[in-house]
């Protein structure tokens, strides 16, 4: 640690963030490396080091000879003061070198309202914003995450995107900036032969037309580039790299603990949902192999929690046993193990007994919608009858605390629909009072609502999301209509949510609203200790742009959308007729019951897809 560091590092909070020397942080000889990754989370350390796939890329690169791959966290306000003040810039949590002389930077983009910390790190780091600014060969800066699937908000500024899962795609990245370096290549020839990896979207290869109205011309691709970038998934998940040696923070993180991921991927085809479609098709790990990778994993890092981590943890098949082989170890070295992503149609008190026998946390369901003629419309697949049954069965085993989380709308809801979630918290809490074995100790019942956000590459990619107006015209009347000392009512506020809509559908242009809110001050967006809704306002003004046009509009089927250009693998017409079965309120069954036809298993060389998770 330079000493200027030192010197600043106790005027901020929780300079623990910044110091690294964590234990299996991985340094490495600056003489003995040729590359150099970084490896950038636009959020606090907290958030960041919780995220498996930084952890998963991070311990992968770093097995690559000749690679060195760093992490880097967006600094909270106090410290990027105390940088700018004393002309720090942004450095690599293991060695403390400025991130601008690496190679290669790149974001880990999970949720768009991390967007003015992508420009707020390539400023601390003394690098233009836009690609087309930095025309040598270093750095270049990659992109890549479920944002990355509608990339067009952030493309004046990333010199390419990565689409899917990162542990192939990037050692591929990595030779060849190798090659272009040890041949003298240029940025521009570099990034035209980066354009042929597949899974690799270069913006720069691309030019985006306007109609009159608006809306999308056209993306026409340029001479070498493709004209369709398809997602790349890791083809034998179950051998792929995981991280058994796991860096252990020397603070506090959100999740801290070991993660196992069980599989990839999701059965379901909630139709709001963008990780289902996005994660397709479903893998799953071998149980003797993840039952052997926890346990290495916390024996190496002395955690005491462990997690199963999935979209729909218990959708894998192997689940019972799985816990049970973890458990067989966990319980005599005092290590709890925890069930994330329940659904109500297969909860299993006999699981849940032997996984919270100590200790019984409380539930958490997601049934999205209040009626079950919505729950259909958005193929949840789940009825109240589920719902009810399994927390009978909760509360009878001696729970006496579930959240109940729903979103206020989606596609088709009415003001029925809204009341129908009072209704359903009211029969859980009559379901409850007859089944518990201790009425004295009372229950808590918590619903939070959020409001949709159309998402690209879904069955509502087309979607309107409602007004700011109307979302809460909804809350109000589910709140004047929730009744019960025992039910409590959260709701999101829908600045936010407007806001993600707007990024999520953006186009091009959007990018200049980014930038003019970012030299305004915005940062953190997320948090709302830094959020300011009417900064956001008057860049949009500034910039003669509608946010209304690309959050409140329906698309029509032949409009072209901003990232026609991108594929999930999920064909168009099966999204478009999801929605149209969305419309009629008919459920598509999940992909154990029928291959639906979605376009994922030709992800797979011989097009087979595993749903056997």
């Amino acid at each position: 640690m330079n000493r200027t560091l030192e010197h600043i590092l106790p005027r901020v909070q929780k300079p623990a963030r910044y110091t690294g020397g964590e234990y299996n942080a991985v340094v490495k000889d600056r003489r003995a490396v040729d590359v150099r990754y970084a490896l950038c989370f636009p959020d606090t350390y907290e958030i960041g080091m919780s995220n498996l796939g930084v952890r998963i890329l991070y311990g992968l690169m770093n097995e690559m000879d000749g690679v060195w791959c760093e992490r880097v966290f967006a600094p909270w306000g106090d410290m990027e003061e105390e940088m700018r003040r004393e002309g720090i810039p942004l450095y690599g949590l293991e060695s403390g070198d400025s991130i601008a002389d690496f190679d290669l930077i790149g974001f880990s983009l999970g949720y768009e309202m991390a967007y003015t910390n992508v420009l707020n790190m390539l400023d601390l780091a003394g690098l233009p914003l836009r690609s087309g600014e930095r025309t040598e060969l270093s750095p270049i800066v990659v992109a890549g995450g479920t944002c990355a699937f509608n990339p067009e908000p952030l493309a004046p500024f990333v010199d390419l995107f990565v689409l899917g899962e990162g542990e192939d795609v990037s050692v591929e990245i990595i030779q060849l900036y190798r090659q272009a370096r040890e041949e003298g290549w240029g940025k521009e020839e570099f990034l035209t032969a980066a354009a042929r990896i597949p899974g690799v979207y270069v913006p720069s290869l691309y030019e985006v037309s306007y109609h009159g109205d608006g809306t999308v011309a056209a993306v026409t691709p340029l001479e070498g580039a493709p004209a369709r970038v398809t997602k790349r998934i890791v083809q034998d998940f179950d051998k792929s790299y995981f991280p058994v040696k796991t860096i252990v923070p020397s603070t506090e993180i959100v999740h801290d603990r070991v993660m196992l991921e069980v599989f990839r991927g999701c059965i379901r085809g909630c139709r709001f949902c963008q990780a289902g479609y996005a994660y397709r098709p479903v893998r799953p790990r071998n149980p003797q192999r993840l039952v052997q990778q926890g346990i290495e994993a916390c024996r190496d890092s002395g955690y005491q929690e462990m997690t199963l981590s999935s979209l729909s943890t218990s959708d894998y098949r192997a689940l019972e046993g799985l816990c049970d082989g973890l458990l067989e170890w966990c319980e005599p070295n005092k290590v709890s193990l925890s069930l994330p992503s329940l659904r109500a149609d297969n909860f299993s008190l006999g699981l849940m007994e032997r996984v919270q026998h100590v200790r019984k946390s409380g539930l958490t369901f997601a049934p999205e919608a209040g009626t079950q003629r919505l729950r259909d419309a958005i193929n949840k697949n789940v009825t109240e009858e589920e719902i009810l049954r399994s927390c009978r069965t909760a509360f009878s085993g001696g729970w006496s605390s579930v959240k109940l989380y729903f979103m206020l709308g989606l596609p088709t809801e009415t003001d029925e629909d809204v009341l129908g979630i009072a209704e359903l918290a009211e029969k859980v809490y009559k379901a409850w009072k007859e089944c518990t074995p201790n009425p004295k100790r009372g229950v808590t019942i918590t619903v939070s609502t959020a409001c949709f956000v159309p998402k690209p590459h879904t069955a509502f990619q087309w979607e309107a999301q409602v007004s700011m107006e109307e979302y809460r015209r909804r809350v109000k009347l589910l709140r004047d209509n929730m009744r019960g000392r025992s039910i409590r009512y959260n709701w999101h506020d829908p600045d936010t949510s407007f806001l993600e809509a707007v990024f999520s559908r953006g186009d091009r242009r959007v990018a200049d609203v980014i930038e003019e809110a970012w030299r305004q001050g915005a940062k953190f967006d997320a948090w709302s200790e830094y959020f300011d809704f009417d900064r956001w306002m008057a860049a949009f003004g500034a910039c003669g742009l509608d946010p209304a046009f690309y959050a409140n509009r329906v698309r029509e089927k032949d409009e072209v959308l901003p990232w026609s250009v991108t594929s999930t693998g999920v064909t168009t017409p099966f999204l478009w007729r999801e929605r149209e079965r969305a419309y009629q309120a008919v459920i598509t069954p999940d992909c154990r019951v029928q291959c639906t036809g979605c376009g994922a298993d030709k992800l797979y060389p011989g097009g087979k897809c595993d749903a056997e998770a």
